[in-house]
Order: C-alpha cells, then sequence, then structure tokens
C-alpha cells in the first residue's frame, strides 16, 4: 500500500519545528552529556579520538534524523511512531557510549542501535515518500543503500578483539557514511542524487542546527551549576563559576547576535538550499558543537581545580574548543556573508587564543586565571561584531556624544 499525506507541505518555505521533534531533543541531552562525560575521564590521545568519534556518530545519526523531519510530518501518527522508536533507539545509543570501547558486549549493542537507526529510518522514509514524492523516495533508498555499505565496518569493529582494531573499522565506516552526501548518494542501479531531492525548507533546517548548538551549550551550563552546588563557595571557586558560565554567554552571543539569524535568511532565500543544508548546516555545524562541548569538559576541569596551574588538558579542552568553535563559526558566517569573507574578528579571536595557549605554562596562568583570559579573546569577538554591525562603530560613538 503506497501511504500519502504523510508528508510536509511546506514547498521549500518554512515549516515549524514540532514538539515532538523538541521533545526527541531530549535525548541528545543526555548523549552530549554522555559524550562530555567519556572526555573527562580519557583525558589522552586516544581518549579523545574515541571521543569525536563516538561524537560523530551520534551527530550523523540526529542530523539525519532532522533531515527526515523536514520532509516527513510529525503531526501523523506513522511518522510520530517512526521518531519515538528512532528516539528509543537514541537512547541506549547514548546509554552505552561510555563503555562501547571496553571490549565487552557494549560494542555490539552501540553499532547494532546505531545500524538499526539509520537504517530503519531511512526504510521508513522510502515508504513515507513513496506516493507524494516518489523521486524523494528513491533518494532515501539510496542513503540507506550506503548505511549498508557502512554496517559491515560497525560490526566487525564491535567484534575485534583489540581496541585499536575496532577504533580504524569503525573510523572507515564512518568515512564512508560522511562521504556519502559529497558523492551525491551514487549506488550502482540506483544513480545518484540530485538538487531537486534536496528541495528541504531552508528555515527549518536552520532552526533545528541553532537547537542543537543550545544543548551543547546546556552541557556547559550544567556542568558548571553542579559543580559549583557542591563546592565550598570560596572566592577562588566563585571566580571560576563566574569564568566557566561567561564562556557559555560568551560562545552564546557570537554564534546567536549575527551568524544564526543571517544564516537563517541566507539558507531560505537560496535557489541551492539543498547544497547550503549539506555544507552549512550537515557539515560545519558539526565542529560548532564539538567545540562547545569541549569548552563544557574545560568548565568541569575547571571547577574541579580552580586555583591549580592551567594543565594541558585544561589549555586542550578550553584554548582548542574555543578555537574550533571560532574556526568552524568564521566559515559558516562566510557562507552568508554578501562579500563572502569570513569575519575578521574570529581570527583576530583565534590569534589571541593560540597566544595564550602557547604562553599559558610559561606563565603559569592558574585554571581560573586561563579561562578568564580565553573569555578576554572571546569578549573582543563580541565587541567587535557587536559594534559593526548594530550601526557601526561611529555611529554608536556618536549616540553616545563622543568624538570620532
Amino acid at each position: 500500500m503506497t501511504p500519502r499525506g504523510l508528508l510536509r507541505r511546506h514547498g521549500g518555505g518554512h515549516a515549524a519545528v514540532s514538539n515532538l521533534e523538541l521533545f526527541f531533543d531530549l535525548v541528545y541531552v543526555f548523549a552530549i552529556t554522555q559524550i562530555s562525560q567519556f572526555m573527562r575521564t580519557h583525558l589522552d590521545v586516544a581518549g579523545l579520538a574515541e571521543a569525536v568519534l563516538l561524537f560523530l556518530a551520534v551527530w550523523w545519526a540526529w542530523i539525519y534524523t532532522s533531515w527526515a523531519t523536514n520532509w516527513a510530518n510529525p503531526e501523523t501518527v506513522p511518522v510520530r511512531v517512526m521518531l519515538v522508536f528512532v528516539m528509543l533507539a537514541s537512547l541506549v545509543l547514548a546509554a552505552v557510549l561510555p563503555r562501547a570501547f571496553d571490549g565487552d558486549h557494549h560494542a555490539l549493542v552501540f553499532a547494532l542501535t546505531y545500524g538499526a537507526l539509520q537504517f530503519g529510518r531511512n526504510l521508513f522514509m522510502v515508504w513515507a515518500m513513496a506516493g507524494d514524492n516518489p523521486s524523494g523516495s528513491r533518494n532515501m533508498a539510496r542513503i540507506a543503500m550506503w548505511f549498508v555499505f557502512s554496517a559491515p565496518f560497525w560490526l566487525a569493529g564491535a567484534l575485534v578483539a583489540t581496541r585499536g582494531g575496532q577504533f580504524a573499522l569503525w573510523s572507515v565506516a564512518l568515512t564512508i557514511e560522511y562521504a556519502g552526501p559529497f558523492a551525491f548518494f551514487r549506488v550502482p542501479g540506483l544513480g545518484r542524487s540530485t538538487a531537486q531531492d534536496w528541495d528541504i525548507s531552508g528555515s527549518h533546517m536552520a532552526e533545528r542546527a541553532s537547537l542543537f548548538v543550545l544543548i551543547a551549550l546546556g552541557e556547559g551550563i550544567v556542568v558548571t551549576g553542579a559543580a559549583f552546588a557542591e563546592a565550598v563557595p570560596d572566592m577562588e571557586r566563585t571566580l571560576a563559576f563566574l569564568a566557566a558560565f561567561a564562556s557559555s554567554v560568551l560562545m552564546w552571543w557570537i554564534y546567536f547576535d549575527i551568524g544564526a539569524e543571517r544564516g537563517a535568511r541566507y539558507i531560505a532565500r537560496s535557489d541551492d538550499v539543498g547544497r547550503i543544508a549539506r555544507n552549512a548546516y550537515t557539515y560545519l555545524h558539526m565542529p560548532i558543537v564539538g567545540g562547545v562541548i569541549a569548552a563544557a569538559v574545560a568548565d568541569a576541569l575547571l571547577m574541579a581545580r580552580p586555583d591549580a596551574v592551567a594543565g594541558p588538558a585544561l589549555i586542550a579542552a578550553c584554548g582548542g574548543g574555543l578555537g574550533g568553535f571560532l574556526i568552524s563559526l568564521a566559515l559558516f558566517k562566510r557562507m552568508s556573508s554578501p562579500l563572502g569573507n569570513p569575519p575578521l574578528s574570529h581570527g583576530i579571536g583565534l590569534l589571541l587564543l593560540i597566544a595564550l595557549c602557547a604562553s599559558a605554562r610559561l606563565v603559569g596562568w592558574t585554571a581560573t586565571g586561563f579561562t578568564m583570559a580565553c573569555d578576554g579573546a572571546l569578549l573582543v569577538v563580541v565587541v567587535w561584531e557587536w559594534g559593526s554591525f548594530h550601526g557601526g562603530w561611529r555611529e554608536r560613538f556618536r549616540g553616545w556624544g563622543l568624538p570620532v
């Protein structure tokens, strides 16, 4: 039986984010917490690599579901049932995530759950789109096949005896999956995707991505608040609390004051919405979110020992996380810039962060002092953009009655 009436009818225009999609995101609040906790307990190069791999898998599960709900109408019962099952699978995925590399059955549970989530959701979309959007249904079939191509590597990695072998095989699986959109999901016998197959609501995609950024920012708030609640609020810890909170506020400001809104307008007005959704939101938002998560890890390390000398882990998490956030956000903002240039303010902020990281061990910053200095670099970006995009500095000074 060919279904009808299961798709949104936005015609490329605005499609509101549903309450079920927001409810669905709650599972990924837990998933981000699990990734953050994994990073805090694996503070070495191998642990960082594993954390990145797990984050890439979680992001890929979430973003593909966001693509699906851009077409599928969450107000219909079959789509609701599909999302609830994907939500359940995502919860299992997040629950076993911290032990995915422990060399026991958790790896197999992770691999099987991930594969079932990705393939099952796309198989549902093949069926749901068959009646009203046959070309979209074929597109979903091609995407499902790419998850079939990666599945043997997920399973082999879960069964291999060594941690390094598991990481290598799972890396191959994710490489295949991340290459799919750039290969237009070409499948022998099924052809390849076209621009017409990606006729989505740009505003919906932009809103979904910005909501995930909020989820990641929330992790820093939760970590900071929980640590402060359990500690004796002396002066050093209070300053650390304020510095960690300021980091979250400044990242929020840098992303949402200019970038999020301008990006949403850009994709909504574009004639090539599918390409922008792929490049700006599917790929570029992944390191943006990753940088925010790394900053949340830095907050936890800071609150644990605020008066200690800033160690390599804190420097890497704070400086590296904020630096990665600025680089990826600059590339994102470049796409919607009328001149096609990345914002200079982000480059200056990045240079300041590099200088702080390079000198941290020589200067002997405390954890609190280093975090406050990094906040200062972000504040430079905030003030620069605020003055540049909200009337300009000369007009701003005139409004204050200052000489220009």
